[in-house]
């Protein structure tokens, strides 16, 4: 007997019908307090060596139809191992087929990232020598909001001896089904522990770093797309955030002015484009020839170490005085003077480095990530601006 389950940690399905496994009908379950949906994860129970035909029929009504378009469903056996099945879009209903070799199969739209796993990655990083983990806030439904600081402020050996190291943030997964993002927290924060690398021994002796791999946890266990556990979309509370509707925004954004941010890096997936490219201020009238220098330089160094970046491809770039501050990205550039940047990876392949079996992956993204040091290195000799 064939069945399918969501009841995990960032699950979201409904079945419609599952009686045989050439005809299984779903339906992505939108966002908690909210429309959005697009986000899907789930198990596949008693189908081994079946030709599975699985088809949402909501597709079509999702937030982002363009992301279809070009897309295959990652799957895996073992949940560490994840590989991209056929898919097809028409009509409004995404079809998947698969012929699984063990009696469970998970399908999901981007390989997930666990609150477990979550939890794993920042016990390793605080446990280390340097780092420490600071908590300024719970999110909605009380879970803890992580922030890890590695090294410690103060003056630098490698910087003018008359000024504090800057401070550079790192902030992933404010839309919790972008799970790409904290997958490229992942490779960022694990070469952050490596003392034996030289770009990383000499990026915190001239900066301090602030990490927060994961933004949205409750939405994250949820299995939303982009909304907190009380349906607000926390990328657009960075002028005017509550404790009631984005606690997790109010407590980062207050420990950030607090600490001083030089520059932000925030970690989002996107749904439609098929590249990795950063978005940044240039619509924010208050940008400075010196912000957007460092922006630029930053763009091309890492276009430069790791050929899954590129920078010929991404939104349209916003005419000076109409850049959004309700965003980490706009609010920070307007109101603090950090260079603020927005990195957005795919959700499928990049069509600039295509990879058929695994597209765009949590390998490939925890290795961007990697790469991200040595730009921030970089960076880090051209701040703080003021």
């Amino acid at each position: 007997m064939i069945s399918i389950n969501a009841a995990f940690d960032g699950g979201n399905i409904e079945v419609v019908r599952a009686e045989t496994p050439g005809d299984i009908q779903l339906n992505i379950r939108k966002d908690t307090e909210a429309d959005f949906f697009q986000w899907f994860s789930f198990r596949l129970n008693g189908a081994r060596g079946e030709d599975c035909v699985l088809k949402i029929i909501n597709a079509g009504q999702a937030s982002y139809t363009r992301g279809w378009d070009g897309y295959q469903v990652v799957a895996s056996s073992d949940r560490v191992r994840w590989r991209r099945v056929p898919t097809a879009y028409e009509n409004g209903v995404l079809t998947i087929r698969h012929r699984p070799e063990s009696d469970a199969v998970h399908y999901a739209y981007f390989a997930p990232y666990s609150m477990e796993r979550h939890a794993d990655l920042v016990a390793r990083c605080q446990a280390a020598n340097g780092v420490t983990l600071i908590v300024p806030g719970t999110t909605a439904e009380g879970r803890a909001i992580d922030v890890l600081r590695f090294g410690e402020p103060g003056k630098g050996v490698s910087v003018n001896q008359t000024k504090a190291k800057p401070a550079l943030w790192v902030i992933a997964r404010q839309h919790p089904g972008e799970t790409m993002a904290e997958w490229f927290m992942e490779g960022f924060l694990h070469r952050l522990l490596d003392w034996e690398d030289g770009a990383t021994r000499a990026l915190l002796d001239s900066a301090v770093v602030y990490a927060v791999p994961n933004m949205n946890p409750d939405g994250s266990a949820l299995g939303n797309l982009r909304v907190n556990a009380v349906g607000t979309n926390l990328n657009r509370e960075w002028e005017s955030p509550s404790l009631e509707k984005s606690p997790e925004v109010w407590h980062v954004r207050q420990m950030m002015q607090d600490s001083g941010v030089d520059l932000c890096l925030d970690v989002h997936g996107d749904e439609g484009l098929p590249y990795n490219f950063i978005a940044a201020f240039e619509g924010i009238a208050e940008a400075s020839e010196a912000q957007l220098g460092v922006m630029n330089r930053f763009r091309d160094g890492l276009a430069r170490l790791n050929p899954d970046f590129q920078t010929e491809h991404g939104y349209p770039k916003v005419t000076p005085g109409k850049g959004m501050k309700t965003t980490s990205t706009g609010y920070l550039a307007s109101y603090l003077g950090a260079v603020s940047m927005t990195l957005e990876m795919p959700f499928k392949d990049t069509a600039n480095a295509p990879n058929s079996d695994v597209g765009w992956s949590p390998g490939r993204a925890m290795a961007l990530g990697r790469s991200t040091v040595e730009t921030m290195l970089a960076a880090a000799g051209d701040l703080p601006l003021a």
